[in-house]
């Protein structure tokens, strides 16, 4: 199997090709064509397995073939644990989607949220970022979730181990009803 047979764009698949990817993983084989189906998707796989790309292929894929409304409201979110790992998957979602006119922004705590702000209100397609400060910025009014399409819940696991049940609940409470 190749990238090429997911009939990913033309720009993705150019990135794929510059970072040295042959072919996909087991996990991408399997997940890619699930969430480029619309389906909701539970994973596992160990650490270098390609995981992160398994998710973020398909997400840019389908964000970038929706129609640009240039809405200020994010249409997909990421939750992740950590900052770090809510930073390298902002840094992967930059790199696959070079070329794309996909905006992402990384939001976490323990660090000036005025910044963080002002990139939302010029609004972004794609927003990662870890349960705390998504949760205070929401109840700020400064991050609306009403157009959320695709939501990922990178290392569930940990995020439940850390104890953060309470603000994901609060979280996907206020995300619409129908999302993958």
């Amino acid at each position: 199997m190749t990238f090429k047979q997911f009939a990913l764009r033309k720009e993705l698949l150019d990135q794929i090709a510059e970072l040295g990817y042959k072919q996909p993983t087991p996990i991408q084989e399997k997940a890619i064509p699930a969430i480029l189906a619309g389906k909701d998707v539970l994973a596992g796989a160990q650490t270098g397995t390609g995981k992160t790309a398994a998710f973020t292929l398909p997400i840019l894929q389908l964000l970038s073939a929706k129609s640009q409304t240039k809405t200020k409201t994010p249409n997909c979110l990421i939750l992740a644990p950590t900052r770090e790992l809510a930073a390298q998957v902002g840094e992967s979602v930059q790199r696959y989607g070079k070329g794309l006119p996909i905006r992402s922004t990384i939001i976490f705590g323990g660090v000036n949220e005025k910044p963080q702000k002002r990139v939302l209100h010029q609004g972004v397609d794609i927003v990662i970022g870890t349960p705390g400060r998504l949760l205070d910025l929401t109840n700020q009014g400064d991050l609306v979730l009403s157009s959320i399409d695709i939501v990922v819940l990178d290392e569930a696991d940990r995020m439940l181990d850390m104890g953060f049940i309470h603000d994901i609940r609060k979280i996907i409470q206020k995300l619409p009803r129908k999302r993958q």
